[in-house]
C-alpha cells in the first residue's frame, strides 16, 4: 500500500538550505529492514517513520542510509511540521522514540523541540593531543558526550576550513565528530560542523542532536541559557537553543519541498 512521503528542509525558512529529511507517514509498524531499505532509497542523512498511537502521541523512528539512530533533531522537526501540515493535533505532539518521550510544540511558524541534554566530559590530555594531530588543527578543548566527540577550536575559520579524514573517522568508536568555535557573526554564539561517516553521513548539513551537546557546552562556557548556533555546512542552517534543566529546547523553521507517495 502506498504511504505518504514528504521531503522537508529543516532549520531553515526556504528551500536549498537547512537539512533535508524524508518523512514517511505509516498506518502502523513496519519491519526495521523495510524502513532501512526505504531510508537507503531516499539517501538523505535521515528518513523519519511515524505512525499514530493515541490522541497526540506518535511513534517516531529515524534511519540513515545505513543504520537506525537513537536521536535525530532535524527529522523530528520535519515530522512535526508535516503532521501539522496534514492537520494533525493542535499545538503539541508527543513522539515515542528510542530516546524516550520527545515533545514538539509550535508558535506561529516556529517549531520547538524538547530533547535530552547531552553533557560533554573532557577527554584525557593524550587523547586530546592525538585527535588534534589527526585533524591537523590545534584544539582548545576536546570532550565526549553520549555518542559524539566535541572538538572546540579558537577560531571559526578553523571550523569552516576543516577537511577531516573521513575514512579514519569511520574507524573510531563514536557516532560522530562535532567541531565548533565561538561565533564570528553578530547574533551567533557558536559555529559548528558535524561528521558521521560511520553512520553513513560524511557531513550532516544541520544536526539537531549535536546541538543538544553544543547547548550544554556553550551555555556553561558563556553563562547563558539561550543561544543561537550556526552550522557551517555547504547548505548552512540556524538552530536556536535553550537550556531547561535536563532538557534542551531547539527551535527552528521548516519548509516542505516535495510531497508524494512511496510505493514499495
Amino acid at each position: 500500500m502506498p504511504c505518504p512521503l514528504y521531503i522537508v528542509d529543516a532549520f531553515t525558512s526556504g528551500p536549498f538550505t537547512g537539512n533535508p529529511a524524508a518523512v514517511c507517514i505509516l498506518t502502523g509498524r513496519e519491519s526495521p529492514q523495510w524502513m532501512q531499505n526505504v531510508a537507503a532509497e531516499m539517501n538523505l542523512s535521515e528518513t523519519a517513520f511515524t505512525w499514530h498511537l493515541q490522541t497526540n502521541e506518535w511513534v517516531l523512528r529515524w534511519f540513515t542510509p545505513s543504520c537506525e539512530v537513537n536521536l535525530c533533531g532535524h527529522a523530528t522537526l520535519a515530522t512535526a511540521h508535516v503532521l501539522w501540515q496534514r492537520g494533525v493535533g493542535r499545538d503539541m505532539i508527543d513522539f515515542r522514540t528510542r530516546s524516550g518521550l520527545l515533545s514538539a510544540t509550535r508558535k506561529e511558524h516556529v517549531i520547538r523541540l524538547e530533547l535530552p541534554a547531552d553533557s560533554p566530559v573532557e577527554l584525557p590530555p593524550d587523547m586530546q593531543a592525538s585527535i588534534s594531530d589527526i585533524l591537523g588543527v590545534q584544539a582548545e578543548w576536546i570532550g565526549r558526550g553520549g555518542e559524539d566527540v566535541l572538538v572546540v577550536f579558537k577560531q571559526a575559520d578553523d571550523v569552516r576550513e576543516l577537511q577531516p579524514d573521513l575514512a579514519f573517522l569511520k574507524t573510531l568508536p563514536f557516532r560522530g565528530l562535532i567541531v565548533t568555535s565561538p561565533g564570528d557573526e553578530d547574533g551567533v554564539d557558536c559555529v559548528s560542523r558535524f561528521f558521521a561517516p560511520a553512520a553513513g553521513i560524511p557531513e550532516d548539513p544541520v544536526t539537531g542532536s549535536a546541538h543538544c551537546l553544543l547547548a550544554v557546552y556553550w551555555g556553561h562556557r558563556l553563562g547563558r541559557r539561550t543561544l543561537r548556533g550556526y552550522q557551517a555546512s555547504a547548505r548552512t542552517g540556524i538552530v536556536d537553543m535553550e537550556l531547561s534543566g535536563s532538557r534542551v529546547i531547539l527551535s527552528g523553521l521548516a519548509k516542505t519541498v516535495l510531497t508524494g507517495e512511496f510505493h514499495g
